[in-house]
């Protein structure tokens, strides 16, 4: 399973640079300081979410809503957010989205929110489709057809997931599809909502992991 979630990711990295060119693939964080995501560890079915050692500054970013109107980040500050990166062309995204939803409807509101953000070149038509077709309805639509959303976050592949705190800055990254709406995932946002900053979130974290360790996300292949 492994194996084949690893293919699937070095098939949508492929058609990511026949879609926006060979530049939007990098190594680098946002901020310039190296990788923007520590390695994650493997588990049989699963990976485990990789959370940064300390709150990342994440660049100005824009993409628009299901109205047409242009948003950045800052619309969603003092909410958790874990914002997705995804295309209708990419399987295992479609495959990850109802998962998304189910998150949503478990825990979106005033602390917490799925900001499902397409890079579709055909627009908003194309999410509304795709999210009739799969029963999606709690996630609202967004869009970048640009892909400079993707490009800006350094985002090497999709599904690509950041994990935001309250203050607009990167605390954890996931690269490829994940279950988000297992009880353990829906338990570990639940603990963690309480925590005013990214850098509550990573100090209980990093406690957690001499225990119990960090919730683990099942792959989907």
């Amino acid at each position: 399973m492994a194996v084949v979630g690893a293919l699937a990711l070095a098939i949508t990295a492929g058609a990511l640079v026949a879609h926006f060119g060979s530049d939007f693939l990098s190594d680098r964080s946002a901020n310039g300081e190296g990788p923007a995501v520590s390695s994650a560890k493997s588990g049989e079915d699963s990976i485990a979410m990789s959370l940064h050692d300390a709150p990342r500054s994440l660049p100005v970013v824009e993409f628009e809503d299901g109205d047409g109107r242009t948003l950045t980040l800052a619309e969603f500050r003092g909410r958790v957010v874990l914002l997705n990166i995804w295309a209708t062309w990419c399987g295992p995204c479609r495959r990850e989205m109802p998962t998304l939803d189910r998150l949503q409807a478990k825990l979106g509101g005033p602390d917490f929110e799925v900001v499902a953000v397409s890079i579709d070149r055909d627009g908003i038509p194309v999410v509304t489709e795709f999210y009739a077709e799969v029963g999606v309805r709690h996630l609202a639509k967004y869009i970048d057809e640009s892909g400079d959303v993707a490009r800006r976050l350094n985002t090497v592949g999709v599904p690509t997931t950041l994990l935001i705190d309250r203050e607009g800055r990167e605390i954890g990254r996931h690269l490829g599809p994940a279950e988000w709406d297992t009880p353990a995932m829906i338990a570990f946002f639940r603990q963690h909502l309480s925590w005013e900053t990214g850098a509550s979130w990573l100090t209980m974290a990093s406690a957690g992991r001499r225990h119990a360790g960090p919730p683990r996300l099942p792959q989907r292949d």
